[in-house]
């Protein structure tokens, strides 16, 4: 009787042995890849400077040994006895990263452009549409770029060692990066696919940022246009209700002293706190407390020569409020009595305009003879 046939069955996949496989053929390569992703940092660290776009971190990376054998181990989604990258080396286009994270969507849109500028897009992956087709996540963004070098570039020595390789850029905003890193973080430690109520508020989540990344959007939108109506108003000689900002103050006393291309942003922001800390909420009242206060003469007198816009200005606020400016800032004490001993007179104005009549007085007699307080408004 002859014996019933057995089917061969061929020998299962060792995803491991595979894996292991690719981390041994990557290990020399692991330096190459950290070099170049560091160089497609460097472009787009340039390329950002050069175009004035400011943005919250970039950063990049060569893929890491245990992470590279821990992808290539993946098994296929449609044939789990073999591997989802038959050529980890070649398949797996994050060897070389580099992610930056921006303040605001408007940003990633001033970005595209320039990376499709500066490298041979080789595949441009957007992550929102891609999960909103699977029917997640909606409201989630983010830009993945697989990229290589131009042929302009690696013609150049220092690039010529990077010719075929590719890397990966990813574009993100803050609200976005912070939902990716907690989702990814909580999906890693979850053994099994995340439970349905748990992956429900996270598509809940995903919107939630969605629609505060519009409203950071809108926020920076209406702050660049009150900006730019306080700045107007006050070139145009219009103090009431115009609040006191770091901008509008530059504005202010480019105006009334005299543009100073030396004086630096963060100087301005500075000087405004200082000027809320008085109690002054817009530039009217400003304006009128320095009203006849001649910062030439002050200047000549303390310093001996003319100071920089900023240094006038603090001479004139200390010169018209006196004891008054004194008690808030009490590290103007050793210059307010310089100026009495140079017999420059102290006034003593507030912001909602009430004054000390007898010293007031004095500062405008004085006038010509001793700088401070006179009946010329310069």
């Amino acid at each position: 009787m002859a014996e019933p046939e057995v089917e061969e069955r061929a020998p299962e996949f060792d995803l491991e042995a595979h894996a292991r496989e690719a981390s041994e053929r990557y290990q020399p390569l692991q330096g190459l890849y950290g070099d170049f992703a560091y160089t497609l940092e460097s472009i787009v660290r340039a390329t950002l400077g050069l175009e004035n776009i400011h943005f919250h971190t970039l950063e990049s990376r060569g893929k890491e040994i245990l992470s590279l054998q821990s992808k290539a181990a993946q098994a296929s989604e449609s044939d789990p006895s073999a591997p989802k990258y038959a050529d980890p080396l070649l398949e797996i286009t994050d060897l070389a990263g580099a992610r930056m994270i921006t303040f605001f969507l408007s940003d990633i849109d001033r970005i595209r452009p320039l990376v499709r500028q500066e490298f041979d897009v080789v595949e441009e992956i957007d992550k929102s549409r891609e999960l909103e087709e699977e029917e997640k996540y909606v409201g989630y963004q983010s830009i993945h770029y697989i990229v290589r070098l131009k042929p302009e570039r690696t013609r150049l020595p220092e690039y010529k060692r990077f010719d075929d390789l590719v890397g990966e850029l990813q574009i993100r905003t803050i609200m976005q990066h912070a939902w990716a890193e907690i989702e990814h973080d909580i999906q890693y430690k979850s053994v099994a696919i995340l439970p349905t109520p748990i992956r429900r508020r996270f598509a809940q989540l995903a919107g939630l940022l969605a629609v505060a990344d519009r409203e950071f959007e809108d926020i920076q939108r209406d702050e660049e246009q009150l900006r730019l109506s306080a700045r107007k108003s006050v070139e145009a000689g219009r103090f009431e209700n115009v609040e006191i900002t770091a901008d509008a103050l530059k504005a202010y006393l480019d105006r009334k002293l005299g543009p100073d291309g030396r004086m630096k942003d963060y100087a301005y922001q500075w000087t405004a706190r200082q000027i809320g800390r008085l109690g002054f909420t817009n530039f009217e009242q400003l304006d009128r407390v320095l009203e006849g206060v001649n910062d030439d003469s002050i200047s000549r007198k303390v310093w001996g020569n003319r100071q920089g816009q900023l240094t006038r200005f603090e001479d004139m606020l200390l010169a018209a409020m006196g004891e008054r400016l004194v008690e808030i800032l009490p590290y103007k004490r050793g210059q307010a009595d310089h100026f009495v001993a140079l017999g420059i007179p102290l006034g003593n104005r507030s912001p909602n305009g009430e004054k000390d009549e007898t010293m007031h007085k004095e500062g405008v007699e004085l006038n010509a003879e001793a700088p401070g307080i006179s009946g010329d408004s310069k």
